[in-house]
């Protein structure tokens, strides 16, 4: 299947799915996360502010900032890349560029993303072997995860059915180390943490 195609045929199976049931789902992958060493720990977090039917990461990025982490958000630019700032509370965000929410705080750069202990992506489908992400066709977030250090966890947050034995990539896709889903976290192969 192609990327067109697929993006619309998951699309159009998040649309589907009843909102008590996207919480329920958006809560068990909130706590899987929270759960483990390598997120407690994390002292900054590169994440994003959920829209639409994506798994929510409201419940996440508060808990993240609430226990302590320094969350960064992204701003998306004119060019399509990913500046960053830092989340400082609900009441600190404002609709940016396509209405979605963005901090107000102070841009950080592009090259912000390099000192996060974690980063968490949004995406369509992630293959579950070669970890490479399906996104909205845009490379933002494919930037993003080009400046990120080998080994940093690199999360993206998927409902039920998203994990992938072949997604379609191109030379600019690029992977990330796990999967987060309501079942659970998994690792893809080029997870090393």
């Amino acid at each position: 299947m192609d990327k067109l195609t697929l993006r619309a045929t998951i699309e159009a199976a998040r649309a589907s799915i009843p909102g008590e049931k996207r919480h329920a789902a958006s809560v068990q992958i909130r706590e899987s996360l929270l759960e483990r060493p390598w997120v407690q720990m994390a002292g900054l977090v590169a994440c994003y502010w959920s829209v639409g039917t994506e798994p929510a990461t409201h419940g996440l990025v508060f808990a993240l900032w609430k226990h302590g982490a320094t969350v960064i958000l992204p701003v998306l630019r004119d060019d399509d890349d990913l500046d960053w700032a830092v989340y400082d509370g609900p009441d600190t965000l404002a609709p940016g560029r396509f209405g979605i929410m963005e901090p107000v705080d102070t841009r950080r750069g592009v090259d912000a993303v390099r000192t996060a202990a974690l980063v968490i992506v949004p995406a369509l489908a992630v293959d579950r072997t070669t970890g490479v992400r399906l996104g909205r066709g845009g490379g933002s977030y494919d930037r993003a995860l080009a400046r990120v250090g080998p080994n940093v966890p690199t999360v993206a947050l998927l409902h039920e059915g998203e994990l992938l034995d072949d997604v379609p990539a191109e030379s600019h896709d690029l992977a990330v180390r796990y999967a987060a889903t309501p079942e659970g976290i998994f690792k893809t192969a080029t997870a090393e943490v």
